[in-house]
């Protein structure tokens, strides 16, 4: 029987992304000029791309520094992050190194976080379902997260209090991870079936999941109070404007470890975007692949909504943006995925607290505002291919 991706059968789906499981499998062809190379080898192109995304992220997170409502100047950012200590009557000072050191930079530290988990669980998510569709946010995994949060939220102080006073800054985080992990393998369970992944029953039971969850925290919104309400409603539209360096002391490990967990996962998913039987016969563990990757996915995603609550599309804009230029290779793919992520999450932050100054947007409406037209693209240029 032959392995299909979708519902395409594999070996088109390996021939139109060229996949390499390892470069050196690929067949030397002769070019133009008589000498040999690898066919569809992108490993060049990758790497000097990777190089320059890191001076993009690192340009755009000293922009960050400096956009704002408040008119801090460049001088007065670089005095601040070198200074060791500022003068106690100099009021001026004093006002921009506290901007700077308390607000602005551990935005950035969470904005890179984030971003670069987001765009690297929509990479992962879409080697494991081996289609481009794939989201954390599209198929219903950060609203499961969502719910884990909101129920802590709401119901903390309540029959969760012992938990709560148990785990302590951790609670959050933890019932977000569960939140997500229980909905990545419902929704894995649901759409894969004898190898085969069905894009058309992933994404329809992303949407059932997406709105059981949307039902169950509805209610808990409901009983919420007028403080847990506000908090809720700014919350659940994605943003960085709580960041404080203790929530980046809780989230921040969690994140971390997932995005230097993932790269160890770049031959398993060139080899199952072959098929299972496939990467079968290539003697890798597929199930102990398949089981790290959508526990990868759960704790970026739960990790990432209980600090910034709802942030959508970084995870399908990103990697189909990099395919397109350095192909679906993940060994490049994964670490293009979170320098790109994270320059994108910053820039629609720094769009969202400048644009209306000195009020703030949700990020979560900035990046559904770029998302949401660039999802409707990939739909309309694969037609052809799904069977929706």
């Amino acid at each position: 029987m032959t392995d299909t991706v979708g519902d395409m059968p594999v070996s088109h789906f390996a021939r139109r992304n060229a996949v390499a499981v390892s470069a050196d499998k690929l067949e030397p062809v002769q070019n133009k000029s008589g000498s040999a190379a690898l066919q569809g080898d992108r490993s060049k192109q990758a790497r000097l791309l990777i190089a320059l995304l890191a001076v993009l992220l690192v340009v755009v997170a000293l922009f960050s520094l400096t956009a704002g409502a408040s008119q801090a100047s460049s001088w007065a950012v670089l005095k601040s992050l070198f200074a060791s200590q500022v003068d106690p009557n100099d009021v001026a000072a004093r006002r921009d190194h506290i901007i700077i050191m308390d607000i602005r930079l551990p935005r950035i530290v969470l904005g890179i976080l984030i971003g670069a988990s987001l765009a690297v669980s929509g990479a992962v998510m879409q080697g494991l379902f081996r289609n481009p569709l794939a989201d954390p946010g599209l198929v219903g995994v950060s609203s499961g997260a969502s719910l884990g949060a909101i129920t802590v939220i709401v119901l903390g102080g309540t029959f969760l209090a012992p938990v709560m006073s148990f785990l302590g800054l951790y609670t959050l985080p933890l019932a977000a991870f569960f939140g997500g992990l229980a909905t990545t393998l419902i929704l894995y369970r649901v759409a894969t079936r004898r190898g085969r992944t069905s894009i058309a029953t992933m994404l329809l039971a992303g949407i059932a999941l997406g709105a059981m969850s949307g039902a169950f925290s509805g209610v808990l919104v409901y009983i919420a109070d007028d403080r847990q309400l506000r908090d809720l409603t700014f919350w659940g539209m994605g943003s960085l404007a709580g960041a404080t360096w203790v929530k980046i002391l809780t989230a921040g490990p969690i994140i971390a470890l997932t995005l230097i967990a993932a790269p160890f996962l770049a031959r398993g998913l060139n080899a199952l975007a072959l098929g299972e039987a496939t990467a079968n016969h290539l003697g890798l563990p597929i199930q102990k692949i398949k089981n790290t990757a959508i526990v990868l996915v759960a704790a970026a995603t739960g990790a990432s909504v209980a600090v910034s609550g709802g942030i959508g599309f970084v995870g399908i804009v990103v990697p189909h943006l990099l395919r397109l230029s350095i192909g679906p290779d993940h060994r490049y793919l994964l670490p293009a995925s979170a320098l790109l992520g994270a320059s994108m999450l910053l820039l629609a932050d720094a769009v969202s607290r400048t644009i209306v100054a000195p009020a703030e947007i949700p990020i979560g409406i900035v990046t559904a505002f770029v998302g949401a037209p660039f999802f409707l693209w990939i739909l309309l240029r694969r037609r052809g291919l799904l069977d929706l």
